[in-house]
């Protein structure tokens, strides 16, 4: 039986490599426009199909994760992705848009049971630790999306066909996160087991405010991932590679915010620290979007993504405090949070076209009102678990 260390590190590299191949795929992604000769809008077009394949197998994740298990359904998505992104690899060198679409979306499909099953599954270490862990779990992600990239970069430099690079380290991926589940805690008595009565997670207010909170933070997250860098060479007219260093200060900023957070997180509790984040974020953007010069405008940078850091992680955390209920609870908030991924870039985009790139940024400093009121349903609860 393994220790609860070895529970732990196995989690944490399956965060890790569930950001790898993520990143994996992003790193190829002029690769993939030129290989099919897209122009960007046709890209993304061709990418909601990870979103769709997301957004559709988020809601069932629950239910699987229930009746097979965390190891099962972190396995089943890890083949999942892995095939996914073999076969969209196939579909650029055949030049066919339909197999590539295909790919991709059986690609969203696994990262998404699989992204639920590992945050239940950390859920249960942080609930046994006795102590915050899980927003640096999901640092971990973000280092390996970091070691992906790292890997990919060289990869399409020396121009190694898509066909190679991608299901080579689809494969080394898929073995290691197949060896770490090895090592995942023994399963708890799950919904279906226990018999357990209430409501479904949908018709729950507190699961229904945490996933609006999660949600506004997501899109606070995503917001700079898809346009930070766009938005200060748009608004401040600075060259390209300013807008390059602005985002990379963002994601180091919450990477730390994430790596530190579990401190202050233990010391005051979720809701307060909450209350902080979406306050840092609301202030952070405005000096980014109002700053005018260089330092107010980095500064605001690294506020931001301090305050962007712990919404999404602790919100997976309060989903699943009862663990019976963990699996669907958390399946639920991690489907509407990810509603931000797929609605989030085309409406912003559509409002930037309007109020420019950078002023629509306010539109998401303002989200940080509702993630505000809806902090407190995150609130520490220890629920009786039914015998």
């Amino acid at each position: 039986m393994p220790t609860l260390l070895q529970s732990r590190n196995a989690v944490a590299v399956s965060f890790a490599l569930n950001g790898f191949l993520f990143a994996t795929l992003v790193s190829r992604l002029p690769d993939v426009r030129s290989g099919l000769g897209l122009d960007n809008g046709a890209l993304g077009l061709l990418l909601l199909s990870i979103s769709v394949g997301s957004i559709l197998a988020l809601p069932l994740s629950g239910r699987l994760i229930d009746r097979y298990g965390a190891v099962a359904v972190t396995r089943i998505g890890g083949v999942l992705a892995g095939c996914g992104l073999v076969l969209a690899a196939a579909g650029v060198t055949l030049d066919s848009v339909p197999l590539t679409a295909l790919g991709l979306f059986v690609d969203g499909t696994g990262i998404a049971v699989w992204d639920v099953s590992m945050n239940v599954e950390a859920a249960e270490v942080e609930r046994r630790l006795g102590r915050t862990i899980m927003p640096r779990f999901h640092a971990g992600w973000s280092l390996g999306s970091f070691a992906g990239a790292l890997v990919g970069v060289p990869m399409a430099a020396l121009h190694v066909p898509l066909l190679v690079h991608i299901p080579l380290f689809a494969v080394l991926a898929l073995a290691a996160t197949w060896r770490a589940t090895a090592a995942y805690l023994p399963p708890v008595a799950t919904h279906e087991e226990k018999r357990v009565e209430g409501r479904s997670p949908w018709l729950e207010p507190r699961t229904l405010a945490i996933g609006v909170m999660v949600l506004a933070f997501a899109l606070s997250e995503g917001s700079a991932n898809d346009w930070l860098s766009l938005a200060l060479i748009d608004g401040y007219d600075t060259p390209h590679w300013v807008g390059v260093a602005g985002f990379t200060v963002f994601v180091c900023s919450m990477m730390t915010g994430r790596l530190v957070g579990p401190v202050f997180l233990d010391r005051y509790g979720r809701a307060p620290v909450l209350w902080g984040c979406a306050g840092a974020t609301f202030v952070g953007i405005c000096l980014v979007v109002l700053g005018a010069s260089a330092v107010p405008v980095v500064l605001g940078i690294v506020v931001w993504g301090l305050g962007a850091s712990l919404g999404f992680p602790v919100g997976m955390s309060a989903a699943a405090d009862d663990p019976l209920r963990a699996a669907r609870r958390v399946s639920t908030v991690a489907t509407i949070g990810y509603t931000a991924f797929l609605a989030g870039p085309p409406l912003l985009g559509l409002l930037a076209d309007h109020v420019g790139t950078l002023e629509m940024l306010l539109v998401v400093a303002a989200l940080m009102v509702p993630a505000g009121v809806t902090v407190f349903a995150a609130r520490e609860r220890r629920e009786r678990v039914a015998a």
